[in-house]
């Protein structure tokens, strides 16, 4: 055998080598399980028929969420940035990228992007056909 033989049959063996090899396992990780909120109550489901709506809320630097609260539950997760939030007189949290959470239930509140970088949230409602996400609120 020459060397171009000897090259093309080892590159076919191993090419063929690696489509018997078994491809990397799935893996999950889990980013929170929990039956209590940021401010550590419980939430409830609303009635009706379950809706689930998903989306991504971005914060500009310096930019505002007005008072609001949420009568369904909400989970977020941080993709990018930092949120300071103000729960009145439950205090105030500050989230950041990577973090995980379920948002304060039937509880006023309002957040900000205090930093220099754009504030990215992936928000999940647990919702109803028909109920509101989120609805304004006054600070208590």
């Amino acid at each position: 055998m020459n060397q171009f033989t000897t090259a093309l049959a080892t590159a076919l063996l191993l090419a063929g080598i690696g489509a018997w090899a078994a491809p990397p396992e799935p893996t999950v990780q889990p980013l929170i399980e929990t039956d209590l909120t940021v401010l550590g109550d419980t939430f409830s489901y609303p009635e009706g028929q379950a809706q689930l709506t998903a989306v991504i809320v971005t914060v500009p630097p310096g930019g505002r969420l007005p008072p609001h609260e949420h009568p369904v539950p909400v989970f977020g997760y941080m993709l990018q940035g930092e949120l300071h939030v103000d729960y009145g007189s439950a205090g105030r949290r500050t989230y950041r990228k990577g973090e995980a959470l379920v948002e304060a239930f039937q509880w006023p509140h309002e957040g900000h992007n205090g930093g220099r970088g754009t504030t990215r949230i992936l928000v999940v409602y647990a919702s109803a056909v028909g109920i509101e996400n989120s609805v304004p609120a006054e600070l208590e």
